[in-house]
């Protein structure tokens, strides 16, 4: 196996051991921390999907600050509530659900009035469970109502109310951040089982029996789809009295319209400043505890409720797994930035695709699959990002020690058309040769870093000028170097510009050697040849190695024109095709330093040809003169 591979299966095993390792501490409640999150999650969702219209099945008859100033007192006395409860009975409702705990006596009088009232229509009354500081293990008897929420006790209404009215558990469950996120529907102690207040009124107002399946409610045949332990998810309408919700002290006063309490379910509660029945949702920081029940009993009628049943949490807990592999094996399958923009664009996807689920009433879990998938997609994208930058840096360091072996002009052509010179290229160039006379004889006698301290620095001469005049050198001969003008790309003044390199050459050289000690300088000397021709411009070499060269009879004349300079004991020799060529494009070589033409023979090549010879003169030297520049 590859190491890439290698590598890929241990960042897809540790991804989804991690996945794995959230869901069950999540499942088995050990991640408390995520159960904040999701909280937060869902405000946020909550409020992208914007407040919707409730189905019109529930009033809310408000015991609210005008009917507390109307008494002077809180809470309400039992006589004044059950002029409430005949006012509501008045106008014919469907269903009472009195969310107020009745648990203490009150006057008799008052009592006596109020247990009257609740006998005039169907009445549901909330009692409240009382839970101990810790938790105990549920027992494993009851198969699926063995997680119910387990009480030590209930505090159940007054019995004179109770024998006249239904009776309901009214608890609601917060999150971490105080926000109500589900309702339970059934609770239990050590030998008895209780309906939610909600339940009950929802139960009085359809008149069908109530059914308990796995992970549901059936009214009759309808059912309703709860999450695990049988808790009703709570999805906010909108603000405060977003639900119809008319004061008390209105309906006492017959200022209410009869349509908004015949034939519906009045929910009375507490929403007076006094009260402390409130609640942080995501559109209100507080909204009376009455208007969350009124919101459960509208869900459980209506059917609208959000769905968060075990179907939804199997394919949380598959997302919760998948979305991490999938992303780091993305991460890990493309290093670069198609890699990375594919890995947004699927969290995007899935960030979107849980939003829309949720507005449309499907609760997929936010806060799990976040935990499961960031961690790894940050570790693995660090690793990613950290060893991208040390290859980049590798790479770098890499091809700058290349470039070195390679003239700028080229590396960029390389770079912009890799398929440069693989066909052979016929066009006219300037080629020109220098070369160290007595260099061999000399490097014997040296030390070897003394040898390569001076190849150094006269290698670093000759492309100092070869690149300032715009030539390339295509190599280092040792201790020559063949230079050409002409490529990557033929140019109208490459002749011009190869006699300006050469004699620059010949005048940097010399000034080179005569800073060298006498022992040294004494024993080395320099011969340059240049010539205008045509040339096979082409990459010679291997598979595995290549290199850019040119070949040619214009290559070996340049080449044998060093020898003419050898005979004629001057620096540089100059054809007279070149001279010419130079002087095609309105360039004039100076003669002062030039000598000629002279007919030599080349070496290995029939007939003659024409030559120019250069000699430096101490006057040149001393300036740094180029003595080609035009007249």
């Amino acid at each position: 196996m590859s190491n890439r591979r290698l590598y890929i299966l241990v960042a897809l095993l540790c991804t989804g051991l991690w996945a794995v390792a959230i869901c069950v501490g999540h499942a088995t409640g050990r991640l408390r921390l995520l159960d904040r999150i999701e909280s937060a999650f869902t405000d946020l969702r909550t409020l992208a999907r914007g407040v919707k219209a409730p189905p019109d099945l529930v009033t809310i008859v408000a015991i609210d600050d005008g009917i507390v100033r109307q008494s002077g007192t809180y809470p309400l006395p039992r006589m004044e509530i059950a002029g409430i409860i005949d006012a509501i009975a008045r106008l014919e409702p469907k269903v009472i659900a009195v969310d107020l705990l009745l648990v203490d006596k009150g006057p008799a009088e008052g009592d006596a009035a109020l247990a009257k009232a609740f006998a005039t229509r169907p009445t549901v009354l909330a009692a409240a469970a009382v839970f101990p500081e810790t938790v105990q293990p549920s027992e494993n008897g009851d198969g699926p109502l063995a997680g119910l929420p387990t009480a030590d006790r209930f505090l159940h209404p007054l019995p004179a109310f109770a024998e006249h009215a239904e009776v309901g558990i009214a608890n609601v469950t917060t999150g971490q951040t105080g926000t109500p996120l589900s309702v339970p529907m059934l609770f239990r102690t050590r030998d008895k089982i209780e309906l939610s207040f909600p339940l009950r009124a929802a139960l009085a107002a359809v008149g069908k029996p109530l059914t308990i399946e796995p992970d549901r409610l059936l009214f009759g045949d309808h059912p309703i789809a709860t999450g695990s332990n049988y808790a009703l998810p709570i999805s906010y309408y909108g603000p405060r009295r977003t639900i119809r919700t008319v004061s008390a002290a209105d309906l006492v006063d017959g200022l209410v319209d009869r349509k908004d309490i015949e034939g519906r379910i009045v929910v009375l509660g507490a929403t007076a400043t006094g009260a402390g029945d409130f609640f942080p949702t995501p559109f209100d920081s507080l909204m009376p505890g009455v208007e969350i029940i009124a919101t459960a009993i509208t869900h459980l009628i209506a059917g609208d409720g959000i769905v968060r049943n075990r179907p939804v949490r199997i394919f949380n807990t598959a997302m919760a797994i998948g979305l991490p592999l999938l992303l780091v094996g993305l991460l890990v399958w493309r290093r670069n930035a198609i890699g990375l923009l594919t890995v947004t664009a699927v969290v995007v996807v899935w960030a979107v695709a849980n939003a829309v689920a949720f507005a449309h009433g499907i609760w997929l879990d936010a806060a799990i699959t976040f935990a499961a998938a960031a961690p790894p997609v940050i570790l693995f994208g660090s690793l990613q990002l950290w060893s991208g930058r040390r290859s980049a840096q590798r790479f770098a360091a890499q091809n700058e020690l290349l470039e070195q072996f390679q003239t700028p002009a080229l590396r960029g052509w390389l770079t912009r058309n890799p398929d440069f010179l693989l066909a052979p290229v016929r066009q006219n160039a300037a080629v020109v040769f220098i070369d160290l006379s007595g260099f061999t004889a000399l490097s014997e006698t040296l030390d070897p870093d003394a040898t390569r301290g001076l190849l150094k620095e006269f290698h670093a001469l000759v492309d100092k000028e070869v690149t300032r005049s715009g030539g390339i050198v295509t190599s280092f001969l040792g201790d020559g170097a063949m230079i050409l003008f002409g490529l990557p790309a033929e140019s109208a003044d490459d002749a011009t510009r190869a006699a300006d390199c050469s004699i620059a050459l010949c005048i940097k050289t010399e000034r080179w050697i005569e800073t060298l000690p006498p022992a040294i300088a004494e024993r080395i000397g320099f011969k340059i040849g240049a010539h205008f021709g045509p040339i096979v411009a082409s990459r010679l070499g291997g598979r595995n190695h290549q290199h850019i060269t040119a070949t040619g009879d214009t290559v070996n004349v340049s080449s044998r024109l060093m020898e003419v300079a050898a005979r004629h004991d001057v620096r540089l020799a100059v054809s007279d095709t070149l001279r010419v060529e130079a002087e095609r494009t309105g360039a004039r070589l100076k003669t002062g330093s030039l000598e000629g033409p002279v007919e030599a023979q080349i070496r290995g090549r029939s007939g003659s040809l024409t030559v120019w010879l250069w000699r430096s003169d101490d006057r040149s030297i001393e300036n740094g003169a180029h003595p080609h520049a035009a007249e």
